[in-house]
C-alpha cells in the first residue's frame, strides 16, 4: 500500500482508510453501524459528564498527579494555571512524593479518593494519608470532561490561595500554660487549637523554643498562622504564660458543646484578663474574638449608660414601654406577649428588655451619642485593641435614619463579638475600661487601648438594673442558683433570612464577666444564658 493508506479490520471487515486530516475521511465504525457521516468527527457531547467520562478523566488526572507531572494533571482541570501551581508546590514546596491514589466508587460526577504518600525533608520522612474528593464537569468552551478545580482536591483543608509547605516551622513550638502554670493543649481544650496556633506564630520566638520541621498549610491570609499537619522532627517548645484559667476554660468547652454555632468569652473584670474563650463551630473560626454580629438587647447596657450620662433619664426615671414605637416611618415592636407599661422606669424596661422604651428616646439622643459612649467610655470601635491574637473591637457607627433607633436596641449597624460584650459588662460593673488581653503586654511591650470609663453614679445604676434583670427579669431563669453579686442582660438579634434570632447573653458574678452568642439560638436566656451561667459558676 502507498504511504498514508492503512488497512483497518473492524468486526472481520477489511476497509481502506485514507490517512491524514483531509476531506473525505471515512468513518468505518459508522459505516458498519449503517450511520455513516461525513467530516469524520463524532458530535460534541453536552450535558453533565457520563459515567465513562467521569472515570476516564479522574483516572487520567490521578495518573499524572501520581507521577508528579503537574502540567499534565492540571490539563485535565478547568483551571489549569491554578491547578499547576498548587500541584507543583505539592512536590517542590511540600516535598511530598511516592504518591498513591486509590479512587472510590463514583457518586454521579463526584469521585472520592484516598491518598497515601511520603513527606521527606532534610533526611527525615513521615507517611501521609488522607481522603478527599473531586467532581468532573463539562468544559464551557471545549465541552471536554474536566476536573472541577478546587484547592481541596489536593488536600481537604486547603482554601483558595493556600498551599502546602514542609520545612522548619515559621515559629518554634510553644507550651502554653494558664495563669497558674497548668499546661493548655488543643487535645484537652479543642477550642484553643487555632488560638494556640496564633499565639505560637506571634510569640514562638520570644518564648525561647527552637523550631520543628513540619508539613503545614500556609494560608493565603498572611496574618493567619500556618496550620501544622505533620511533625517530621520535634523542636523544643518555649513556655508561654497566658491569662487563661484551666478550670474556666474546661467549663467553657463543655458549655458550648450544648449548642451548635456557639461562642463564649469570660474575663476578669478588674483587669481585663481573658479567663476562657471557647467556640463550638464546624469551621475553625474564632467567633468569640472575631465575630461581627448585631448583639441585640445586650446593647441596652451601653444605651442605658448613654441615657444616664447625657441626663436624659435615670434608672428610676421614666422610660415608658408602649406596644409599638415609630421612628422615621419604621415601627418597632416588643417580644410577643409583653404587656405595655406607660409608667415604667428605665430599670423596669431594662429588666423586661422593652425595645420601645429605648426607641422612644431616639429623639433625645444625638446621632453620634451612642457612638461617643461606646468609644469614649467603653473603649469600643477604635480598632486599637491588642489582645495578643487577632480580635474585633466592636463597631457602633453614628447612623442616621431608622438605624439611629435600631442601634439603641442592638440592631441596625451595631456589630459585636462575645469578647466585646464581656468587656462591656466588665466596664459596667467596675466603671473602668480594661482592654482584654490573652497574654501580658509586658511580653512584647505592646500598648493597650484606653478609655475614660464610667462615672460612679452610672455604674451604681447599671449594676442595680443588671442585678434586677438577673434575679427577677429576663435573665432570672438562666442565672438561678448562682449566689453572690450577680447581674446580667439578655439579647435576641434578628437576622435577615434567618428563621430564628441569634441568642445573646452577658452577665457577671464576683469579679468575672462573661458573654455568649449562639447563632440561630432564639431568645437570649434560652441558649446563650445557660452557657454564661455555667462558666460563671465555675469561675466566679
Amino acid at each position: 500500500m502507498r504511504k498514508g493508506v492503512k488497512a483497518a479490520v473492524v468486526g472481520g471487515v477489511v476497509a481502506v482508510v485514507v490517512g491524514g486530516a483531509g476531506y473525505g475521511t471515512y468513518n468505518v465504525v459508522s459505516a458498519l453501524n449503517g450511520t455513516a457521516v461525513s467530516g469524520g468527527s463524532a458530535p460534541e457531547r453536552t450535558g453533565p459528564p457520563g459515567a465513562d467520562e467521569v472515570k476516564e478523566t479522574s483516572q487520567d488526572f490521578f495518573a499524572a498527579w501520581q507521577k508528579g507531572d503537574a502540567e499534565t494533571a492540571a490539563s485535565y482541570t478547568n483551571f489549569p494555571e491554578a491547578a499547576q501551581e498548587l500541584l507543583t508546590a505539592y512536590g517542590t514546596d511540600a516535598h511530598i512524593s511516592q504518591v498513591r491514589i486509590t479512587p472510590g466508587a463514583a457518586s454521579g460526577t463526584t469521585v472520592p479518593f484516598s491518598v497515601k504518600a511520603t513527606v521527606s525533608f532534610d533526611g527525615r520522612s513521615k507517611p501521609l494519608s488522607y481522603s478527599s474528593r473531586l467532581s468532573v464537569v463539562r468544559g464551557t468552551s471545549t465541552h471536554r470532561p474536566l476536573v472541577d478545580w478546587q484547592p481541596s482536591v489536593v488536600y481537604p483543608a486547603l482554601q483558595k490561595g493556600d498551599t502546602l509547605v514542609t520545612g522548619e516551622s515559621a515559629a518554634p513550638a510553644i507550651e502554653a500554660v494558664d495563669r497558674n502554670g497548668a499546661v493548655l493543649t488543643k487535645e484537652k481544650y479543642p477550642s484553643l487549637g487555632p488560638i494556640l496556633d496564633e499565639l505560637r506564630a506571634k510569640y514562638g520566638d520570644q518564648a525561647g523554643g527552637t523550631p520543628a520541621v513540619e508539613l503545614s498549610i500556609h494560608h493565603a491570609d498572611t496574618e493567619a498562622a500556618d496550620t501544622p499537619l505533620i511533625t517530621l522532627a520535634k523542636g523544643r517548645p518555649g513556655k508561654l504564660r497566658t491569662t487563661l484559667s484551666a478550670s474556666a476554660q474546661a467549663a467553657a468547652e463543655e458549655a458550648v458543646q450544648r449548642f451548635a454555632e456557639s461562642s463564649i468569652v469570660a474575663v476578669k473584670a478588674s483587669t481585663g484578663e481573658v479567663l476562657a474563650v471557647a467556640n463550638h463551630r464546624e469551621d475553625a473560626f474564632n467567633a468569640a474574638f472575631l465575630g461581627r454580629l448585631a448583639p441585640g438587647s445586650t446593647m441596652k447596657i451601653i444605651s442605658a449608660a448613654t441615657l444616664i450620662d447625657n441626663g436624659i433619664t435615670s434608672a428610676n426615671g421614666p422610660a415608658p414601654c408602649p406596644d409599638t414605637a415609630v421612628w422615621q416611618s419604621q415601627t418597632f415592636h416588643n417580644l410577643t406577649g409583653m404587656k405595655a407599661d406607660e409608667h415604667a422606669t428605665l430599670s423596669d424596661s431594662f429588666a423586661r428588655s422593652c425595645n420601645t422604651a429605648f426607641v422612644k428616646y431616639a429623639d433625645s439622643v444625638k446621632v453620634d451619642s451612642l457612638t461617643r459612649e461606646a468609644e469614649d467610655r467603653f473603649g469600643l470601635g477604635r480598632d486599637n485593641w491588642k489582645t495578643g491574637i487577632p480580635s474585633f473591637d466592636g463597631s457602633v457607627p453614628a447612623s442616621g435614619g431608622p438605624d439611629t433607633a435600631a442601634n439603641m436596641i442592638g440592631q441596625g449597624q451595631v456589630q459585636m463579638s462575645p469578647l466585646n460584650m464581656a468587656s462591656v459588662t466588665a466596664t459596667a460593673m467596675t466603671g473602668r475600661f480594661h482592654q482584654p488581653v490573652l497574654v501580658s503586654p509586658r511580653l512584647d511591650d505592646r500598648e493597650l487601648a484606653r478609655a475614660q470609663g464610667l462615672p460612679a453614679g452610672t455604674v451604681a445604676q447599671l449594676r442595680q438594673m443588671m442585678h434586677r434583670t438577673a434575679t427577677t427579669g429576663t435573665a432570672a431563669q438562666a442565672m438561678s442558683g448562682l449566689s453572690g453579686d450577680i447581674g446580667a442582660k439578655t439579647g435576641s438579634a434578628e437576622v435577615d433570612g434567618q428563621a430564628k434570632s441569634n441568642s445573646w447573653f452577658t452577665g457577671y458574678r464576683g469579679d468575672v464577666a462573661a458573654a455568649a452568642m449562639v447563632q440561630a439560638g432564639g431568645h437570649g436566656g434560652d441558649t446563650a444564658g445557660p452557657i454564661v451561667a455555667a462558666v460563671l459558676r465555675a469561675a466566679g
